[in-house]
């Protein structure tokens, strides 16, 4: 079984490379065979087919279940009904709708925000709107969030914004007993009511009913450094943990009662079930919790039947089912994280000889899980840390065996006595607020984490053998070697360029702007997108996350061209999250606490044979986007000019004061292809062949303007934009410029083409 569910798996990872679904004459030959293999009894191969077989087919039915572009920013009436929890902050709310009733066909099921909303908003709730949707879109970064990704996963066909021009109408809401969502608000809404404002609100939500959209920034940075963050969310642990205290306590009542027509474990075993299904349910059914609800369902069968089993059988059946049920989970980094770790509780626990003392088997298991997790860890967000298992060693208790079920009973408990749920968590807040203390100390230590280059898939193929011959049993010959396999993940680095040469990236940021210098040996950024929250801004979602996946340890300069939120909104979130040596901006006023030095005309600086100077501004201009840094790179290969937001004012004031020295082959378009820019004598005067554009999809302002790129096209200069191509890469080397675009190159068949 084991061997067939990876051959599965196997089958379901490979469609995920595609950048396009095979057409209907590759399903009739993978269908084919399918038949061959079964034919002749080669399972492993069967299974692989089948596997290829059911992940092109589920993509093709999802994938047809997404807006037309011919309804995209067009007004359209529906109706539907709210599913999940919204999630609100002070500017918006973001809710999942099930459409119910709408003119258009359209898909079953799309995102929408309602700004500055007039009433609450819950699940369950059935509304009639005004909606603009698109089809789904987001940004895409080298080490981002790939947010079309996860839209696709969670079937999600599109994404907009309530009108509230024609006022929304709320036509009724569900009872509790209609779906467990609304169970979920209903307890949410009490926790809220009950603990009102405990610090510890957020994390009760969390660890109850999976709900982490109160947690704030600062926290998820604390639990990320001591590597807790699976303590915070309803893990699979946590399932299993109230499925085996619910068997034990069943056990001993139900033998008490002397009631003998069913067994004790029969009984037992069936309550675990149900408590297991029910704790998941609380969870929405993530797929940390989907495996562990099935392995229970396994073991509790097995000790129904009085069945041996063994335990890698048990998880590849979960594996299997999982995958069955929802293909598309192998593309979230919750089921890579949450069946590896289980797997490697197994090998390091099960099957070896002696009995050990609880804590020195959760220090194995600690340990087992921070070192063999390091290198998905690394793969996934460039990040470990070191202080894991001894974070773990402490915390794992205290959440799982006091705060875990003490919050459950008060959950149950505040429908009937919400004073004595009160008292219960307020022991479980005590318990958080001394468990938190800790991890603060434990986070602010010089070596918490280690930052690292992403791994290669190469480095990956020696790491693994590397962990089985780690954790081996003692006695396994030549487990030194396992240090020596572990070494590609060390020597991983990112290729640099050479001295009088550059890489610069232009992000994928939006109506915003973010672009990334490197030389050989220093860094540099230009802007930092904008803020949307007080948790939410590019410095965190961005850049920082591009930094990681770099390698990138500190930044010699950052510039912030001036302080429109677009270009400025991310600066504190990159200023506190990696050493900047120095910061320029034309808008030092709003950066003073990180001393800012004012950027001038004149000032410049030699990097690995690369120029940099800066161009403006150097008188005052009227509008803030003519006050902007402009900046001109220098390289072996001719030059580049990143020019903000200036408009004709400050581009006449350029070709003026700087005439043929404005001349550069690549340009980022001003003010993001504005008809207020990228005037006839500017583009004259800098002659591109290359322009770059930051603009938005579908964004409110219709950048890059239609008279725009009639402008670059009549100079022959090829233009890029990041709503149509993703982070753009320039780089240039032996007198050619290299531009890689990364839906051109790194695109899957569900993103936006």
């Amino acid at each position: 079984m084991i061997l067939s569910a990876l051959s599965f798996l196997a089958g379901l990872l490979c469609v995920q490379q595609f950048s396009d679904l095979p057409g209907s004459q590759w399903l009739f030959l993978i269908a084919v065979s399918a038949v061959i293999m079964a034919l002749l009894r080669y399972w492993r191969w069967l299974f692989f087919a089948v596997g290829l077989l059911w992940a092109v087919i589920f993509a093709m039915v999802r994938l047809s279940d997404r807006l037309p572009e011919s309804l995209e920013g067009i007004d359209l009436p529906i109706t539907g009904v709210i599913v999940g929890l919204p999630e609100q902050d002070e500017r918006r709310t973001r809710f999942d709708l099930m459409v119910i009733d709408s003119a258009q066909k359209l898909p079953s099921k799309i995102r929408l925000t309602w700004y500055f909303p007039e009433q609450e908003i819950k699940t369950g709730q059935r509304w009639s709107f005004i909606v603009s949707l698109k089809r789904p879109h987001g940004g895409m970064n080298p080490g981002g969030f790939d947010y079309e990704r996860w839209l696709f996963s969670q079937n999600v066909g599109a994404t907009g914004y309530v009108h509230v021009n024609q006022k929304p109408k709320l036509l009724g809401r569900y009872s509790a007993w209609a779906s467990i969502g609304v169970w979920r608000q209903t307890i949410s809404d009490h926790l809220s009511l009950i603990l009102d404002a405990k610090p510890s609100l957020g994390l009760i939500k969390a660890l109850t009913i999976g709900d982490g959209s109160r947690i704030d920034q600062n926290q998820w940075d604390i639990f990320r450094k001591t590597g807790t963050t699976h303590l915070v969310v309803i893990s699979g642990s946590h399932v299993g943990l109230i499925a085996g205290l619910v068997y034990f306590l069943v056990l001993k009542l139900w033998a008490w009662t002397g009631v003998l027509r069913w067994s004790p474990q029969t009984v037992a075993a069936f309550v675990a079930i149900v408590s297991a299904i029910f704790y998941a349910a609380l969870a929405g059914f993530s797929v940390p919790t989907e495996r562990s609800v099935i392995m229970i369902v396994i073991i509790m069968a097995a000790i129904i039947l009085q069945r041996n089993i063994h335990p890698f059988n048990t998880l590849a059946v979960a594996l299997f089912s999982v995958l069955v049920f929802d293909p598309l989970s192998v593309l979230s980094v919750g089921f890579w994280l949450s069946f590896l770790a289980v797997a490697l509780i197994i090998y390091v626990i099960a099957g070896r000889l002696g009995k050990v003392s609880y804590f020195i088997e959760m220090i194995k298991i600690n340990w087992a899980t921070s070192v063999g997790l390091s290198p998905l860890l690394l793969l996934f967000f460039q990040q470990v840390s070191l202080i894991s298992p001894l974070a773990n060693f402490i915390a794992v208790p205290i959440i799982s065996l006091l705060v875990v079920p003490l919050a459950l009973v008060g959950v149950l408990v505040m429908f009937i006595s919400p004073f004595l749920a009160l008292g219960l968590f307020l022991v479980v807040d005590a318990a958080l607020q001394g468990l938190w203390w800790f991890l603060e100390r434990m986070a602010a230590l010089p070596f918490a984490t280690i930052t690292h280059v992403q791994p290669s898939l190469c480095a990956l193929v020696f790491a693994i053998p590397g962990i089985l011959l780690l954790l081996a049993p003692r006695g396994v010959p030549a487990r030194w070697l396992s240090l020596v396999m572990f070494l590609p993940l060390i020597v991983t680095a990112p290729q640099k360029p050479k001295a009088g040469g550059i890489n610069l990236t232009m992000l994928d940021v939006g109506q915003a702007l973010s672009l990334v210098v490197q030389t050989q040996h220093h860094w540099l950024i230009f802007d930092t997108g904008a803020k949307f929250s007080e948790e939410s801004d590019i410095g965190k979602s961005v850049i920082l996350p591009f930094l990681r996946q770099q390698g990138v340890e500190k930044v010699d300069k950052l510039i912030i061209s001036h302080g429109d939120n677009d270009h400025i909104g991310g600066a504190v979130s990159v200023l506190r999250g990696i050493p900047v040596e120095q910061l320029l901006t034309s808008a030092p006023e709003r950066l003073m606490e990180f001393l800012p030095v004012k950027c001038r005309a004149g000032q410049s600086w030699l990097w690995d044979q690369v120029r940099f100077t800066v161009l403006a501004p150097q008188q005052m201009f009227v509008s803030e986007n003519d006050n902007s840094c402009v900046l001109k790179i220098e390289t072996q290969e001719g030059a580049v000019l990143l020019s903000s937001d200036i408009e004709e004012s400050a581009e006449a004031w350029l070709v003026e004061t700087n005439g043929t020295n404005l001349n550069a082959k690549v340009l980022i378009a001003p003010h993001h292809g504005s008809k207020t820019s990228s005037t006839p004598d500017f583009i004259e005067a800098v002659k591109p062949e290359y322009v770059l554009i930051s603009a938005g999809y579908r964004n409110q302002f219709g950048h890059p303007h239609r008279t725009v790129i009639e402008r670059y096209e009549q100079v022959n200069a090829k233009w890029l934009n990041t709503a149509d191509k993703g982070a753009i890469k320039l780089s240039n080397k032996d007198g050619l410029w290299l531009i890689q675009a990364m839906r051109d190159t790194e695109s899957k068949y569900w993103n936006y083409k």
